[in-house]
């Protein structure tokens, strides 16, 4: 299993800036994506930003230009910087790992989450 931990989530003012990270644990393979997804009162889950093991990243166009997502491979973190914050990305927060899970029965593919991070940006 894989064990995915936040941490960094908070109260900002809009233009603000915050900065979360995430570290998985667990009997872990491999992480091939990790990323960030959020989850607003009332809304579905939408991704924020995935980084790939080589350092491509995906970003929505709701953050272009004002999130960045980096990653270190060695510590199995992934990290959120967001800056000039708007009311609108007040959410939870997730991170996620696409993760090759290494059990006694042999390996297997699996998608994990952490339990989320509350961001709330206040106008």
């Amino acid at each position: 299993q894989v064990q995915l931990v936040e941490s960094g989530g908070g109260l900002v003012q809009a233009g603000g800036s915050l900065r979360l990270s995430c570290t998985a644990s667990g009997t872990i393979f491999s992480i091939n994506l990790m990323g960030w997804y959020r989850q607003a009162p009332g809304k579905q889950r939408e991704l924020v930003a995935t980084i790939n093991t080589d350092g491509s990243t995906n970003y929505a166009d709701s953050v272009k230009g004002r999130f960045t997502i980096s990653r270190d491979n060695f510590k199995n973190t992934v990290t959120l910087q967001m800056t000039s914050l708007k009311p609108e990305d007040t959410a939870v927060y997730y991170c996620n790992a696409h993760a090759v899970v290494q059990t006694t029965q042999g390996a297997y593919v699996g998608d994990f989450w952490g339990k989320g991070t509350l961001v709330t940006v206040s106008s």
